[in-house]
């Protein structure tokens, strides 16, 4: 009998959030082990984690005895693995513009408002939240600002960042939109990004990986 997902994951880490829409699209069964990462409970830097993820960093995907780290990397082992739902397109030439895509976010802007460089611009460098939030847009604004000049027009844009299934981009794309609406990013800017972000936001597998809908978010 093969063994049930596991995902290590905190509500509103967009890396965490990029798995879960993987997982649901491809329909398969996982369970959410929470990692709460906020300050205050800091999960991620007990020693019981850290034996997990050296990097003390979410998300973590067990599979059997297989561990796996870093969400990118997530993603593409369960593309190979269940390869049902693919989420890279079938040509070399599609996928490298999707994966191009999805580092652009996940690699270029999305570390900039990690937890953690938050925790340091705050603790060491002394910058108040007003600061923080003002280099947290910056990046946000930046990067949307080439994402959008390069999907606006581009015949390989479909309904979605690369053509017309999800694929990696897009589970990159949507946390990502979450967090511009968070720090009041308007996206009426970016009117290419907004409409994809709403589209694949409709779909239930988007929808069931949403920050809002996991079971450690908190509750009114």
């Amino acid at each position: 009998m093969a063994s049930v997902l596991k995902l290590y994951s905190y509500w509103r880490s967009s890396a965490s959030y990029r798995v879960r829409i993987a997982l649901n699209l491809k329909g398969l069964i996982y369970e959410i082990v929470p990692v709460n990462i906020a300050p205050g409970a800091s999960e991620q830097l007990t020693e019981p984690f850290r034996r997990h993820n050296p990097q003390r960093l979410v998300p973590i995907l067990v599979d059997g005895e297989r561990v796996f780290r870093q969400s990118l990397a997530i993603i593409e082992y369960l593309d190979e693995a269940y390869p049902e739902q693919p989420l890279l397109p079938s040509s070399a030439r599609d996928r490298a513009r999707a994966r191009s895509i999805a580092q652009l976010i996940a690699c270029e802007m999305q570390p900039m408002q990690n937890l953690r460089v938050l925790r340091y611009l705050e603790a060491d460098l002394a910058l108040d939240e007003g600061r923080r939030t003002e280099w947290v847009r910056h990046w946000i604004e930046e990067g949307f600002t080439a994402l959008e000049d390069l999907l606006a027009g581009n015949p390989s844009t479909g309904d979605y960042c690369e053509g017309d299934s999800p694929t990696i981009a897009d589970l990159c794309l949507v946390p990502q939109c979450y967090a511009a609406r968070r720090y009041q990013v308007d996206l009426a800017r970016y009117p290419t990004l907004a409409a994809i972000d709403a589209r694949c936001r409709a779909l239930p597998a988007f929808a069931a990986a949403a920050p809002e809908a996991q079971p450690d978010a908190p509750r009114a």
